[in-house]
């Protein structure tokens, strides 16, 4: 008999803790808007108690966006569940989520407590959290080396003190696909009041199986999956959100199983993640990659062409996918970027629209045609610098054979404009020493990358930067067919995030 599988959507908490993943408040409300547009069942919104920004984030979320339960994260103790409680209070349907280990390594090493004193704390964690709010949570940190009566103990006992949802994590990616699915089962065999509860599964990625581990759950009679748009996440990440969904829609026989997300907006959630986050799809990643729908052989080509099931398993309009008749070139006005710019996700103000038809005119002059990468480009680079400390006034470049290389760099910040100037290794590094002697603010390059939005010659570089300052690290990009002036965009983009979190 089918079932329908809840799909619990942790972008915004567990995904967020990707290094080098950070969001600002308005980031992460677009980004709850969308997973609300895809008809995700809940979002997990943050982490309320680990500071001031992130309880406004997700209260926000909980006041703003309509539809899917809004829940964030609480460790088994009242601060967390008050601050949990707090933030999400005002949502149509809150939702608080208890954390709590229970293998004895998180037991003996981390929590220095008994199993019996643990299997106390979580219990009186859920009563207390079940007189604020009628839907709780409950996560069994770190089940997959859990032992398995101790398991089955815990689980009974925070249902029966009110827990509405058991989730069985596998923290870190430790489990394989069969012996998750007979752990799933035999929990479905061994609880006596397991149906008074839904049952859910959190799978981590780190032996490449959160996926697989995800569907063998829900196979044996899992209800709820937690899982992240791309699979971002912790270390090696979350089982993916698109490639969960489309195996249930494309398998749908064999799991006997269905969600309710509206597969077709997923690439353009995937997008929307990717850009804010500064995490990179890749291009061969299924169900959302570039080349998801790609077909380069000869022989694939002509099967396609013929009938495409003989190379396609689901449509690229399943997804979201599906190709536009606008060709974007020098001659585009404003209501064809816009148009298309709508169609990739986006939403802009007049004056945002009339900034990046400029950068628009000034690349589609370089090459002839400006594709979707290049506006995602340009437009990481608006939301990225836009209305922020530092913006770029200006550079000029010295540097060749036999010439150390010197750059002098302008950079605006309210009404004043600052300009110093530098030599370093090479141009890129002598624009990033200019610009430090600017801010002054100390900060350490830990990542630069620069690659072509496109194929084509001329292309339109992207930049990504990442800064390290006082232990805290943040992620620029910027856009040019001028690879320096990239660079440096993404360098100024990377500190104002810098200065975005120390405020």
């Amino acid at each position: 008999m089918e079932h329908k599988v809840h799909i619990f959507d942790t972008t915004l908490r567990d995904g967020e803790q990707s290094p080098g993943a950070s969001l600002t408040g308005r980031e992460k409300l677009e980004i709850a808007h969308q997973l609300a547009r895809l008809n995700v069942d809940v979002i997990e919104a943050g982490f309320p108690c680990s500071s001031p920004g992130d309880f406004k984030a997700v209260q926000e979320i909980a006041r703003s966006v309509k539809g899917p339960v809004i829940t964030a994260l609480a460790r088994a103790v009242k601060a967390d569940i008050d601050a949990v409680w707090e933030s999400v209070r005002e949502a149509e349907r809150p939702r608080i989520h208890i954390v709590l280990g229970s293998s004895d390594i998180h037991a003996k090493h981390k929590f220095r407590r008994s199993r019996e004193e643990l299997l106390a704390m979580g219990v009186e964690a859920v009563r207390y959290a079940r007189t604020l709010c009628p839907d709780v949570e409950y996560s069994t940190e770190d089940a997959s080396r859990s032992d398995r009566r101790y398991l089955y103990q815990v689980l009974e006992a925070v249902i029966e003190a009110g827990a509405t949802v058991v989730n069985i994590p596998d923290t870190v990616g430790y489990a394989v696909p069969a012996q998750w699915g007979r752990l799933i089962a035999d929990i479905r065999r061994n609880v006596r009041n397991i149906d008074q509860a839904i049952l859910s599964v959190h799978c981590h990625n780190d032996l490449g199986m959160a996926v697989a581990n995800s569907l063998a759950a829900v196979r044996a009679g899992a209800q709820q999956v937690e899982c992240t748009i791309n699979g971002i996440g912790e270390r090696a990440g979350n089982a993916s959100l698109e490639e969960v969904v489309m195996a249930l829609k494309v398998r749908r026989n064999y799991y006997g199983a269905y969600t309710d997300v509206v597969t077709s907006e997923l690439c353009r959630t995937s997008s929307l993640v990717s850009r804010l986050t500064g995490l990179t799809v890749a291009r061969n990643k299924a169900v959302v990659g570039a080349n998801a729908f790609a077909h380069s052989s000869g022989i694939h080509q002509d099967g396609v062409l013929k009938n495409r099931d003989n190379y396609e398993i689901f449509s690229p309009d399943d997804v979201g996918a599906s190709g536009t008749e606008i060709i974007l070139t020098a001659r585009s006005g404003r209501h064809a970027v816009r148009h298309r710019l709508e169609g990739l996700g986006y939403t802009l103000t007049p004056e945002e629209l009339e900034r990046v038809h400029q950068r628009f005119l000034a690349v589609a002059d370089a090459k002839k045609e400006v594709f979707d990468e290049d506006l995602h480009a340009l437009m990481a680079d608006e939301r990225g610098t836009s209305n922020q400390t530092y913006d770029l006034e200006s550079f000029r470049v010295t540097s060749g054979t036999g010439v150390c290389p010197t750059a002098t760099v302008a950079l605006r910040s309210g009404e004043a404009v600052l300009e110093q100037s530098a030599s370093g290794d090479g141009p890129m590094d002598a624009c990033f020493s200019a610009i430090d002697r600017i801010t002054g603010l100390g900060v350490t390059l830990k990542e630069y990358q620069l690659n072509a939005a496109t194929a084509e010659k001329g292309a339109l570089g992207l930049a990504r930067v990442t800064l390290e300052r006082d232990g805290a690290t943040a992620t620029g990009q910027g856009a040019s067919t001028d690879v320096v002036e990239a660079g440096v965009r993404a360098y100024i983009s990377a500190l104002n995030r810098l200065l975005a979190r120390a405020k």
